[in-house]
């Protein structure tokens, strides 16, 4: 089954291409806390940038689901690559979520068709603007 899920999608972990590429020239970098591996190869496009770097998810394949230590690796704003809780987070941001758009923990403001409320009531001194 995983092997006809490689060969037919694309968003649900990797390819086929990618295991093959991953197996003959990746260099495991690391895992973060969702399961998700890094691997990293010398560039083959000379005066580039000197490295390629990816990831395959664990699941199905969205980028909101990279930490931002591993975030700020695989896109070269530092060198050298989070290990085991080298990330420290800043005071001031919040834990990690990915994007929860379109599932169940999804924000749903009050009175959202989609919580099955109606839409509030305009308030008694609104009156609509006509030309």
């Amino acid at each position: 089954m995983l092997f006809i899920k490689q060969f037919l999608t694309w968003w649900n972990g990797q390819t086929l291409a990618t295991r093959f590429f991953t197996w003959r020239r990746g260099e495991f970098v690391g895992q973060d806390e969702f399961g998700n591996k890094y691997y990293r190869t010398k560039s083959a496009i000379p005066d580039s940038i000197p490295e390629h770097r990816w990831v395959i998810y664990n699941g199905y394949s969205d980028g909101s689901r990279v930490p931002p230590g591993w975030h700020g690796w695989i896109h070269h704003r530092v060198d050298t690559p989070p290990k085991d809780g080298d990330y420290r987070a800043r005071p001031w941001e919040k834990p990690h979520l990915p994007n929860l758009s379109g599932t169940a923990e999804a924000y749903r403001p009050p009175g959202s068709i989609a919580q099955g409320g109606k839409p509030a009531e305009p308030a008694a001194d609104y009156q609509a603007w006509r030309p």
